[in-house]
């Protein structure tokens, strides 16, 4: 047998790492930790969470409260249950917990400190934050209006053609809608499908790398330091954080070249390189900036267009109640379009009610306490992880009495209008985009998304429960999900999508064919 004295020394290193790290964790347990459910000696509360947390840590909730904490092999995890408990941590104390936890692999390996979503509080981090707010806020939001409306003519006259594959349809048109938002590109085709995958494989591998366990450097950060040689987890981590960079600098490249020609098309990428010099961004830093954009928003959206469609199937009334006001405002000889955009008060709060009833982030992302903290007489140790249950805070009997209903009209005043004052504490009605610095910088532009494809979807088509060989209803489960590591979406299930009226086939011919990519 080989004999490596230096690799034997590691190993001895290594160990004492662990028994160190162990000691000095439990050593600071304290009793002045908020209260949650008693784990088991040294892997503390690991096997209660393998699948759904969400779901378990709203039960939690009626036997611990508001804000409850948990030992993950004795690092400390602190469950925010409350709009005032994450109100009164995530946003008035926001210097404290607007952190990322440590992804050595995930986030330092792969991305190269470069994933402005799991990047570290840091100087960097608000550079490149100042760059996506500047280009994505409210009013720099409208000027992606036209390729939103382009892309919601498209996804209607797919699932009116090809109605089976609704789910592959959304996937295809949030991609197609984000990539041009990013990088001004025409609408995507089917051909354009490995590209699109190459780029969601970017965030694939992210969300695996950063599973508890799925790498030994994140408990031991020790192992960072072993050359490449040594590590095949590193050494192939570093490659594809080559290609990748090598990929998002290669759109950006694209973007420059037809900024100086003279033929650029409003876009992300373009007011990066326009800003550049103001936000003090490199090239690698606008070049991924825009990259990881399109993981964050392209998910996001189509799970919350399987959600809208879980909705329209269980809540019929709902979806005709939605179809009346957008013929009393639209009529049915064109497709809506944003300038129907407040006049279409119910369309809104749908899709405050959609991103409501089954948020697509159960859990946000976690935070990481920069320093040690008190709140409400309990302690959170510097380091704790702090995870924003929204599901627990979108489902809250106090806010929500029904709120396992879905029902857009909660959304509305006594004279149909949007209720600006819905809650003093969450005032767009749900929390589902986050709280505080870290809040969701693509809101604006995915509300718009949502309120196009929805209006176009029910200005055309009605959406039915399918039936079996037997002419009964399937009906689909409100809580069989799919979780894929952050984004969370509805399993599968079958569904009817037809045409309002003939008519409507026609208009959509007709705005398909109007609808050219030069028009924006």
């Amino acid at each position: 047998m080989f004999n490596f004295p230096a690799f034997d020394h590691l190993l001895k290193f290594l160990a004492l790492a662990i028994l160190l790290k162990f000691v000095h964790r439990l050593l600071n347990y304290t009793n002045n930790w908020p209260p949650g459910p008693r784990g088991l000696p040294i892997i503390g509360n690991i096997l209660q969470l393998q699948r759904l947390p969400w779901f378990i840590f709203t039960e939690w909730k009626a036997r611990y409260g508001p804000i409850m904490s948990l030992n993950l092999a004795g690092q400390p995890m602190i469950i925010l249950n409350t709009h005032k408990a994450a109100i009164d941590l995530l946003n008035s104390r926001s210097r404290i917990y607007s952190d990322r936890p440590r992804l050595i692999m995930a986030a330092e390996i792969l991305a190269g400190g470069m994933n402005v979503a799991a990047m570290s509080y840091n100087d960097r981090w608000r550079r490149m934050r100042r760059a996506v707010h500047d280009s994505l806020n409210i009013g720099a939001a409208e000027k992606y209006r036209p390729l939103q409306e382009i892309e919601a003519v498209r996804l209607v006259n797919n699932l009116l053609h090809d109605p089976d594959n609704w789910d592959s349809h959304f996937k295809r048109s949030a991609a197609s809608t984000v990539l041009g938002t990013a990088y001004g590109w025409d609408p995507i085709e089917p051909k354009d499908d490995p590209i699109v995958e190459r780029i969601n494989g970017i965030t694939h591998r992210s969300v695996r790398a950063a599973l508890p366990g799925a790498y030994l450097v994140e408990i031991f950060p020790v192992m960072n330091h072993l050359p490449t040689w040594m590590a095949k987890w590193k050494r192939e981590g570093l490659e594809w954080f080559r290609k990748d960079t090598e990929l998002f600098k290669g759109f950006l490249s694209d973007v420059r070249k037809r900024i100086a020609a003279g033929n650029s098309k409003p876009c992300l990428a373009s007011s990066i390189l326009e800003n550049q010099s103001k936000f003090k961004l490199t090239n690698k830093e606008s070049a991924w900036l825009a990259g990881i954009m399109f993981a964050a928003g392209s998910e996001t959206t189509s799970s919350a267009l399987s959600v809208f469609v879980l909705a329209m199937s269980l809540y019929p009334d709902v979806m005709r109640e939605a179809q009346t006001k957008i013929d009393e405002v639209v009529g049915r000889d064109r497709l809506p379009n944003f300038e129907d955009y407040d006049k279409l008060p119910y369309i809104h709060a749908m899709v405050k009610e959609v991103l409501r009833w089954r948020p697509v982030t159960p859990l946000g992302l976690p935070r990481c306490a920069a320093e040690s903290d008190w709140y409400e007489g309990y302690y959170i140790p510097k380091g704790a992880l702090v995870i924003s249950n929204v599901w627990a805070m979108n489902r809250d009997p106090d806010v929500y009495p029904d709120y396992d209903e879905f029902r857009p009209s909660r959304f509305l005043d006594a004279s149909g209008k949007v209720n600006e004052k819905f809650s003093d504490v969450m005032p767009l009605g749900h929390v589902t985009f986050g709280f505080g610095r870290r809040i969701c910088p693509g809101m604006h532009l995915g509300n718009q998304s949502l309120f196009m494809d929805i209006a176009c979807i029910l200005w055309a088509l009605n959406i039915d429960q399918a039936t079996d060989s037997q002419g009964n209803p399937i009906v689909p489960s409100k809580d069989d999900c799919v979780d894929e590591g952050i984004v969370v979406k509805p399993a599968q299930f079958p569904c009817r999508f037809t045409a309002r009226s003939k008519d409507a086939i026609a208009v959509l011919e007709h705005a398909k064919g109007d609808g050219k990519p030069s028009q924006f």
